[in-house]
Protein backbone atom coordinates (compact mmCIF):
# COMPACT_ATOMS: atom_id res chain seq x y z
CA UNK A 1 0.00 0.00 0.00
CA UNK A 2 1.56 3.55 -0.82
CA UNK A 3 1.96 5.41 2.14
CA UNK A 4 1.51 9.04 2.34
CA UNK A 5 4.74 11.45 2.20
CA UNK A 6 4.30 13.58 5.06
CA UNK A 7 4.79 17.39 5.07
CA UNK A 8 7.29 19.65 6.40
CA UNK A 9 5.71 21.57 8.41
CA UNK A 10 8.13 24.22 9.36
CA UNK A 11 7.54 27.11 7.48
CA UNK A 12 10.24 29.18 5.63
CA UNK A 13 9.37 32.54 8.28
CA UNK A 14 11.63 35.63 6.05
CA UNK A 15 13.78 37.98 8.25
CA UNK A 16 13.08 41.48 7.81
CA UNK A 17 15.62 41.97 4.77
CA UNK A 18 14.54 39.17 2.80
CA UNK A 19 11.36 39.83 3.04
CA UNK A 20 10.05 38.96 -1.03
CA UNK A 21 11.28 36.28 -3.16
CA UNK A 22 13.99 38.47 -5.21
CA UNK A 23 16.24 38.84 -1.88
CA UNK A 24 15.18 35.86 -1.21
CA UNK A 25 17.21 34.17 -4.20
CA UNK A 26 19.78 37.31 -4.47
CA UNK A 27 20.66 37.05 -0.67
CA UNK A 28 20.74 33.30 -0.38
CA UNK A 29 22.99 32.78 -3.05
CA UNK A 30 25.35 35.62 -1.98
CA UNK A 31 25.48 34.27 1.83
CA UNK A 32 28.14 32.24 2.65
CA UNK A 33 27.44 28.23 3.20
CA UNK A 34 30.65 27.22 4.39
CA UNK A 35 31.71 23.53 3.89
CA UNK A 36 34.41 21.62 1.77
CA UNK A 37 34.00 21.45 -1.52
CA UNK A 38 33.09 18.34 -2.69
CA UNK A 39 35.10 18.57 -5.68
CA UNK A 40 37.66 17.16 -3.25
CA UNK A 41 36.08 14.02 -2.59
CA UNK A 42 36.76 10.69 -4.76
CA UNK A 43 35.60 11.27 -8.26
CA UNK A 44 34.51 8.85 -10.85
CA UNK A 45 33.53 9.23 -14.56
CA UNK A 46 30.54 8.34 -15.75
CA UNK A 47 30.44 6.94 -19.79
CA UNK A 48 27.28 7.85 -21.83
CA UNK A 49 24.94 7.07 -24.27
CA UNK A 50 26.58 9.36 -27.44
CA UNK A 51 30.06 8.36 -26.01
CA UNK A 52 30.49 11.80 -23.79
CA UNK A 53 31.49 11.66 -20.30
CA UNK A 54 30.58 13.49 -16.84
CA UNK A 55 31.88 13.21 -13.76
CA UNK A 56 30.83 12.32 -10.26
CA UNK A 57 32.10 12.83 -7.06
CA UNK A 58 31.44 10.48 -3.96
CA UNK A 59 30.84 10.31 -0.21
CA UNK A 60 30.41 7.25 1.63
CA UNK A 61 27.58 6.43 4.18
CA UNK A 62 26.59 3.72 6.15
CA UNK A 63 22.70 3.95 5.90
CA UNK A 64 20.77 1.96 2.69
CA UNK A 65 20.45 5.11 1.10
CA UNK A 66 22.68 6.85 -1.71
CA UNK A 67 21.43 10.27 -3.00
CA UNK A 68 22.15 11.56 -6.17
CA UNK A 69 22.69 15.60 -6.06
CA UNK A 70 22.15 17.32 -9.65
CA UNK A 71 22.73 20.99 -9.65
CA UNK A 72 21.38 23.93 -11.42
CA UNK A 73 21.79 26.08 -14.73
CA UNK A 74 25.54 26.89 -14.73
CA UNK A 75 26.17 25.01 -11.04
CA UNK A 76 28.60 21.95 -10.29
CA UNK A 77 28.95 20.11 -7.41
CA UNK A 78 30.59 22.99 -5.84
CA UNK A 79 27.40 25.40 -6.13
CA UNK A 80 26.77 26.01 -2.40
CA UNK A 81 22.79 24.30 -2.22
CA UNK A 82 24.75 21.30 -3.23
CA UNK A 83 27.59 21.28 -0.72
CA UNK A 84 24.79 22.11 2.27
CA UNK A 85 22.12 19.10 1.10
CA UNK A 86 25.27 16.91 0.96
CA UNK A 87 26.55 17.90 4.69
CA UNK A 88 23.20 17.51 5.84
CA UNK A 89 22.11 14.41 4.60
CA UNK A 90 25.80 12.44 5.23
CA UNK A 91 25.60 13.35 8.86
CA UNK A 92 22.24 11.58 8.45
CA UNK A 93 24.78 8.21 7.28
CA UNK A 94 23.44 8.48 3.29
CA UNK A 95 25.91 7.71 0.18
CA UNK A 96 26.33 10.88 -1.19
CA UNK A 97 26.90 11.00 -5.23
CA UNK A 98 27.64 14.56 -6.33
CA UNK A 99 27.02 14.84 -10.57
CA UNK A 100 28.36 17.10 -12.59
CA UNK A 101 26.25 18.01 -15.41
CA UNK A 102 28.39 17.63 -18.67
CA UNK A 103 31.25 19.51 -19.20
CA UNK A 104 30.24 21.14 -15.23
CA UNK A 105 33.08 21.32 -12.54
CA UNK A 106 35.92 18.74 -13.12
CA UNK A 107 34.27 16.74 -16.00
CA UNK A 108 35.23 19.88 -17.97
CA UNK A 109 35.86 18.94 -21.10
CA UNK A 110 35.02 15.51 -20.87
CA UNK A 111 31.58 15.79 -22.86
CA UNK A 112 31.81 16.87 -27.08
CA UNK A 113 27.88 18.12 -26.66
CA UNK A 114 25.81 20.31 -24.21
CA UNK A 115 24.05 19.24 -21.20
CA UNK A 116 20.07 20.58 -21.34
CA UNK A 117 16.66 20.86 -19.13
CA UNK A 118 15.61 17.42 -20.96
CA UNK A 119 18.93 15.17 -20.29
CA UNK A 120 17.04 12.48 -18.50
CA UNK A 121 19.36 9.92 -20.65
CA UNK A 122 22.18 11.16 -18.56
CA UNK A 123 20.20 10.98 -15.25
CA UNK A 124 19.66 7.04 -16.59
CA UNK A 125 23.40 6.20 -17.33
CA UNK A 126 24.60 7.83 -13.63
CA UNK A 127 21.62 5.66 -12.06
CA UNK A 128 22.49 2.52 -13.80
CA UNK A 129 26.48 2.88 -12.76
CA UNK A 130 25.42 3.37 -9.37
CA UNK A 131 23.02 0.69 -8.97
CA UNK A 132 25.48 -1.77 -10.92
CA UNK A 133 27.85 -1.00 -7.87
CA UNK A 134 25.10 -1.25 -4.86
CA UNK A 135 22.26 -2.86 -5.75
CA UNK A 136 21.11 -3.01 -2.32
CA UNK A 137 20.85 0.81 -1.96
CA UNK A 138 17.92 2.74 -2.71
CA UNK A 139 18.44 5.20 -5.05
CA UNK A 140 17.02 8.69 -4.17
CA UNK A 141 17.62 11.78 -6.62
CA UNK A 142 17.91 15.88 -5.68
CA UNK A 143 17.52 17.67 -8.48
CA UNK A 144 18.09 21.64 -8.06
CA UNK A 145 16.26 23.84 -10.54
CA UNK A 146 16.90 22.32 -14.60
CA UNK A 147 17.90 19.38 -12.98
CA UNK A 148 14.96 19.42 -10.88
CA UNK A 149 13.07 19.10 -14.48
CA UNK A 150 15.07 16.46 -15.36
CA UNK A 151 14.75 14.78 -12.25
CA UNK A 152 10.93 14.72 -12.92
CA UNK A 153 10.94 13.73 -16.30
CA UNK A 154 13.14 10.11 -15.42
CA UNK A 155 10.90 9.88 -12.76
CA UNK A 156 8.11 9.70 -15.29
CA UNK A 157 10.04 6.88 -17.24
CA UNK A 158 9.12 4.09 -15.74
CA UNK A 159 12.55 2.01 -17.45
CA UNK A 160 14.58 4.31 -16.21
CA UNK A 161 13.25 5.88 -13.02
CA UNK A 162 15.43 6.95 -9.35
CA UNK A 163 13.59 4.84 -6.28
CA UNK A 164 12.18 8.28 -5.45
CA UNK A 165 12.66 12.08 -6.63
CA UNK A 166 12.84 15.35 -4.64
CA UNK A 167 12.66 18.63 -6.88
CA UNK A 168 13.47 21.68 -5.73
CA UNK A 169 12.19 24.38 -7.49
CA UNK A 170 11.90 22.76 -10.86
CA UNK A 171 11.39 25.15 -14.37
CA UNK A 172 8.53 22.60 -15.53
CA UNK A 173 7.36 24.92 -18.09
CA UNK A 174 10.40 26.36 -19.60
CA UNK A 175 8.83 28.42 -22.30
CA UNK A 176 7.16 30.30 -19.23
CA UNK A 177 10.29 30.54 -17.44
CA UNK A 178 12.42 32.15 -20.49
CA UNK A 179 9.82 34.63 -20.85
CA UNK A 180 9.98 35.35 -16.86
CA UNK A 181 14.13 35.38 -16.98
CA UNK A 182 14.08 38.01 -19.84
CA UNK A 183 11.57 40.76 -17.31
CA UNK A 184 12.77 43.24 -15.11
CA UNK A 185 15.25 42.58 -12.01
CA UNK A 186 15.43 38.99 -13.50
CA UNK A 187 17.47 40.14 -16.51
CA UNK A 188 20.09 40.14 -13.97
CA UNK A 189 20.01 36.38 -13.80
CA UNK A 190 19.66 35.73 -17.28
CA UNK A 191 22.82 37.96 -18.34
CA UNK A 192 24.81 35.86 -15.76
CA UNK A 193 23.53 32.53 -17.17
CA UNK A 194 23.88 33.67 -20.84
CA UNK A 195 27.69 34.54 -20.25
CA UNK A 196 28.37 31.32 -18.61
CA UNK A 197 26.68 29.42 -21.12
CA UNK A 198 28.42 31.48 -23.89
CA UNK A 199 31.68 29.50 -22.10
CA UNK A 200 30.35 26.31 -23.04
CA UNK A 201 29.71 27.27 -26.48
CA UNK A 202 33.26 28.13 -27.17
CA UNK A 203 34.61 25.03 -25.06
CA UNK A 204 32.45 22.70 -27.04
CA UNK A 205 32.84 24.44 -30.63
CA UNK A 206 36.86 24.17 -29.71
CA UNK A 207 36.10 20.51 -29.31
CA UNK A 208 34.83 20.53 -32.75
CA UNK A 209 31.97 18.53 -32.39
CA UNK A 210 28.77 21.39 -32.69
CA UNK A 211 28.69 24.51 -33.48
CA UNK A 212 25.46 27.42 -32.44
CA UNK A 213 23.44 28.12 -35.74
CA UNK A 214 24.64 32.21 -35.16
CA UNK A 215 26.52 33.76 -32.81
CA UNK A 216 24.72 34.61 -29.51
CA UNK A 217 25.69 37.73 -27.99
CA UNK A 218 26.60 39.04 -24.31
CA UNK A 219 22.81 40.86 -23.87
CA UNK A 220 21.15 38.19 -26.22
CA UNK A 221 18.01 36.27 -24.05
CA UNK A 222 18.30 32.44 -22.56
CA UNK A 223 16.11 31.91 -25.17
CA UNK A 224 17.78 33.28 -28.62
CA UNK A 225 20.90 31.03 -26.89
CA UNK A 226 18.55 28.16 -26.95
CA UNK A 227 17.10 29.11 -30.51
CA UNK A 228 20.58 29.08 -31.84
CA UNK A 229 22.97 26.66 -29.51
CA UNK A 230 20.72 24.49 -27.33
CA UNK A 231 18.15 23.15 -29.37
CA UNK A 232 19.74 22.58 -33.03
CA UNK A 233 22.83 20.94 -31.59
CA UNK A 234 20.49 18.58 -29.40
CA UNK A 235 18.45 17.36 -31.81
CA UNK A 236 15.26 19.96 -31.70
CA UNK A 237 13.78 22.23 -34.27
CA UNK A 238 14.22 25.21 -32.21
CA UNK A 239 13.64 26.74 -29.13
CA UNK A 240 9.96 26.12 -28.81
CA UNK A 241 10.48 22.90 -29.90
CA UNK A 242 12.75 22.42 -27.58
CA UNK A 243 10.80 23.79 -24.57
CA UNK A 244 7.66 22.13 -25.38
CA UNK A 245 9.18 18.29 -25.42
CA UNK A 246 11.45 18.62 -22.30
CA UNK A 247 8.69 20.95 -19.96
CA UNK A 248 7.76 18.07 -17.21
CA UNK A 249 5.21 19.68 -16.64
CA UNK A 250 2.46 17.63 -18.69
CA UNK A 251 4.42 14.05 -17.76
CA UNK A 252 4.02 14.66 -13.80
CA UNK A 253 0.38 12.54 -14.06
CA UNK A 254 2.66 9.71 -14.94
CA UNK A 255 4.96 9.55 -12.24
CA UNK A 256 5.08 5.96 -10.71
CA UNK A 257 7.47 6.22 -7.53
CA UNK A 258 7.66 8.57 -4.68
CA UNK A 259 8.03 12.35 -5.66
CA UNK A 260 8.62 15.53 -3.89
CA UNK A 261 8.14 18.81 -5.64
CA UNK A 262 9.64 21.72 -3.59
CA UNK A 263 9.21 25.23 -4.98
CA UNK A 264 7.63 28.54 -3.74
CA UNK A 265 5.09 30.58 -4.44
CA UNK A 266 7.46 33.99 -4.76
CA UNK A 267 9.86 32.22 -7.13
CA UNK A 268 10.95 34.98 -9.58
CA UNK A 269 12.41 32.96 -11.74
CA UNK A 270 9.79 30.02 -12.29
CA UNK A 271 5.88 29.88 -12.24
CA UNK A 272 5.63 27.52 -9.51
CA UNK A 273 1.51 28.28 -9.98
CA UNK A 274 2.07 25.83 -12.46
CA UNK A 275 1.65 23.03 -10.82
CA UNK A 276 -1.64 23.77 -9.42
CA UNK A 277 -2.84 23.77 -13.22
CA UNK A 278 -1.66 20.32 -14.43
CA UNK A 279 -2.25 17.02 -13.17
CA UNK A 280 -0.36 15.09 -10.71
CA UNK A 281 0.05 11.97 -9.90
CA UNK A 282 -1.10 10.58 -6.54
CA UNK A 283 2.44 9.64 -6.02
CA UNK A 284 3.50 13.00 -5.72
CA UNK A 285 3.27 15.44 -2.79
CA UNK A 286 3.40 19.08 -4.02
CA UNK A 287 4.80 22.03 -1.43
CA UNK A 288 4.62 25.56 -2.29
CA UNK A 289 6.09 27.46 0.35
CA UNK A 290 4.71 30.79 0.15
CA UNK A 291 8.38 32.31 0.58
CA UNK A 292 11.48 31.27 -0.38
CA UNK A 293 12.44 33.01 -3.63
CA UNK A 294 14.31 30.55 -5.84
CA UNK A 295 16.88 28.22 -3.76
CA UNK A 296 17.04 31.01 -1.10
CA UNK A 297 14.53 29.80 1.55
CA UNK A 298 16.01 32.08 4.18
CA UNK A 299 14.29 31.89 7.87
CA UNK A 300 14.21 33.48 10.61
CA UNK A 301 16.38 31.97 13.99
CA UNK A 302 18.03 33.09 16.81
CA UNK A 303 20.92 33.58 15.50
CA UNK A 304 19.71 36.11 12.87
CA UNK A 305 18.58 33.54 10.12
CA UNK A 306 18.84 29.84 8.54
CA UNK A 307 18.72 27.60 5.79
CA UNK A 308 15.03 26.34 6.01
CA UNK A 309 15.76 24.41 2.80
CA UNK A 310 18.05 22.01 4.91
CA UNK A 311 15.40 20.95 7.09
CA UNK A 312 12.91 20.66 4.86
CA UNK A 313 15.28 18.05 2.49
CA UNK A 314 16.50 16.35 5.36
CA UNK A 315 12.87 15.96 6.11
CA UNK A 316 11.74 14.86 2.66
CA UNK A 317 14.86 12.27 2.49
CA UNK A 318 13.75 10.73 5.83
CA UNK A 319 10.39 10.22 4.31
CA UNK A 320 11.21 8.40 1.15
CA UNK A 321 14.16 6.22 2.46
CA UNK A 322 11.07 4.71 4.25
CA UNK A 323 9.18 3.96 1.14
Amino acid sequence: MRREIRRYERPCAPPWWAGNGQLQTLLGHLLSSGGEPLSRAPRREIALRDGDHLTVHERVGSSAVRVLLLHGLSGDVDSDYVRRTARVLAARGHSIWAVNLRNAGSGRGLARHPYHSGRSDDLACVLAASRAERPDLRHIVVGFSISGNIALLAAAEPAHAPDAVIAVNPPSDLARCAELLHHGFNRIYELRFVARLRRDIELVTRLGAVRPRAPVGLLDPLRTLDDRFTAPVSGFKDAADYYARCSSAPQLASIAVPTVILSALDDPLIDSRVFERVALSPHIRLHLEPHGGHMGYLTRADSGYERWLDGALAHYCDELAGH
